[in-house]
């Protein structure tokens, strides 16, 4: 027989490693420029060679649902991203989304595309990274979250070189992925690739994708709490 626990025994609420909650600009994806409140939690199972957070990669505080909520109330933003990291690794982190998008926000998910999402409160935006060859995490990439993205979702692909280029170009035709979600988002990655350059390639091959520079990055120099 299992024993049951005592009616009036309070029951632990659920909590998250939490690297910083801070208020910016957002940087990326559809809702660039706009006020943003982002929730970064800590950690991450890949090791892209262009991350640029690996600051989050350790350490943090453990937080509950409620002071969260709080701590992202006070910057009175009305759009929240969750993001890491990869904030997936954390299960917590789907009843963190969904409490969000319960009190009003607008809530989007930053996720490498390598952890599931097929239990991510369907009201969220996900915004999903298929890793290229060159970010050397390109096997992570589990295609089983394609049938899981909606035309509210958006895709990216952060573009090193000319076989980046070409790969995610056949990914877009692979998965049929600009009919799938409403933006997919080419992003030279800082510092290895020339935005002009990629601009011309999109361009040559009347790709139907947007262009998207790193505006946290144009702004503040890729500094944390940015």
């Amino acid at each position: 027989m299992v024993a049951l626990a005592p009616a009036d025994e309070a029951v632990a609420a659920p909590t998250l490693r939490i690297t910083e909650i801070f208020h910016s600009l957002q940087g990326e994806a559809r809702t660039v420029g706009l006020p943003t409140v982002f929730v970064r939690l800590t950690g991450c199972p890949l090791r892209c060679v262009y991350c640029d957070t690996e600051y989050a990669f350790f350490g943090g505080e453990l937080m509950d649902l409620e002071a969260i909520s709080n701590q992202v109330a006070s910057f009175g933003a009305s759009y929240v991203t969750v993001t890491g990291g990869e904030p997936l690794a954390q299960p917590n982190c789907l009843p963190l989304l969904t409490s969000l998008c319960d009190v009003g926000y607008e809530v989007s998910l930053e996720t490498s595309g390598a952890m599931s999402v097929a239990h991510v409160d369907p009201r969220v935006v996900k915004v999903l990274d298929l890793k290229t060859p060159a970010s050397g995490e390109a096997a992570r990439n589990d295609y089983n979250n394609i049938p899981h993205l909606t035309g509210n979702d958006q895709l990216k692909f952060v573009i090193c070189d000319r076989n980046d280029y070409e790969w995610a170009r056949f990914k877009l035709d692979e998965y049929q992925l600009t009919d799938r979600v409403s933006d997919v988002l080419f992003s030279p990655s800082h510092g290895q690739l020339s935005p002009r350059e990629l601009a011309e390639w999109i361009l040559a091959d009347r790709l139907a994708v947007r262009l998207q520079l790193q505006l946290h990055k144009l702004l503040w120099d890729d500094a944390p709490g940015h």
